[in-house]
């Protein structure tokens, strides 16, 4: 499977025939032979997927005790935990994945990835149906005291919010369009800086009201000079400038690049399996991949 990663192979057919090509190199892997297609295709729909991740947990845990992935790197002056949230979706043919249906005529598997920025490789994830929402898999994270958490608004919830709080974890994110407010207090910002407002806020919606979310959060306003608009920011985070927590967001590209990266450099667009767990060895596979080149 590494071999289909590594090697853009399309098929069960073009691995079998790639490893043969390569007999002499797999000799010193203490490989005799190649794997017939009917072999493969067993192990892809039998051996489970929970074996590659194990081993991809282990091999990224054994690089970071023994710093093979580099220092850690220092965008930042604080030390606490920068950790990047989100999901992308794989689209598959329903009618060679039915297991994976998530809207009438759609479906699709879903990469859930929490990004360590110490070596911006993933620290969680978790693959699922498409049909899973985000939020669901956020409520389960376990998070260390002190992480800060930069995510979109896809994972915007006041539960999510207070629970975070309560545990010492904080967030970076953007608020929803229609969310209502009132500001407690404003802080004084530059007058040539991109900070155009830097808030503490509550939120007085009905659904607030009715949940009792008394929590104060700080609303911060940025002018991004590339596309000539404002960008709203949420946080928790009361200590820092509001030029860092800018920017602390703005890092949250960096999880993009890894699906950018995850994506067109690794087989996970067309698959040689078309059960679940084929599936979920491909997508493990091509994770180990990534650490393996990293």
């Amino acid at each position: 499977m590494l071999f289909c990663q590594l090697g853009h192979a399309d098929s069960l057919r073009e691995i079998c025939n790639g490893l043969t090509c390569c007999l002499g190199k797999l000799v010193h892997l203490g490989i005799a032979k190649a794997p017939n297609k009917s072999t493969l295709s067993y192990a892809n729909q039998h051996r489970p997927a929970a074996l590659y991740q194990e081993l991809f947990y282990t091999a990224l845990a054994r690089f970071r005790e023994q710093q093979g992935l580099g220092p850690r790197k220092h965008k930042f002056h604080f030390r606490n935990k920068l950790l990047s949230l989100d999901s992308t979706i794989v689209s598959l043919c329903l009618s060679l994945f039915p297991w994976a249906r998530c809207r009438r005529n759609k479906g699709g598997a879903k990469a859930h990835v929490l990004l360590d920025h110490d070596d911006y490789l993933p620290r969680y994830v978790l693959i699922t149906p498409a049909r899973v929402p985000d939020l669901r898999v956020a409520h389960t994270l376990a998070l260390p005291k002190g992480s800060i958490v930069a995510m979109d608004r896809g994972y915007v919830d006041f539960r999510l919010f207070a629970r975070w709080t309560e545990a010492g974890v904080f967030f970076v994110t953007r608020p929803l369009h229609h969310m209502v407010f009132e500001v407690v207090d404003s802080r004084p910002v530059l007058k040539n800086s991109t900070i155009r407002s830097d808030q503490t806020i509550r939120f007085n919606s009905q659904w607030a009201q009715r949940h009792g979310f008394k929590l104060l959060l700080r609303r911060i306003v940025v002018w991004n000079e590339e596309h000539q608009q404002e960008i709203v920011l949420l946080t928790n985070h009361f200590g820092f400038a509001a030029s860092t927590l800018a920017n602390i967001y703005k890092e949250r590209w960096q999880i993009e690049l890894f699906f950018k990266a995850l994506k067109q450099n690794l087989k996970i667009k067309s698959f040689v399996g078309t059960t679940e767990n084929a599936l979920h060895i491909q997508i493990w596979t091509a994770l180990i991949a990534i650490l393996l080149l990293k």
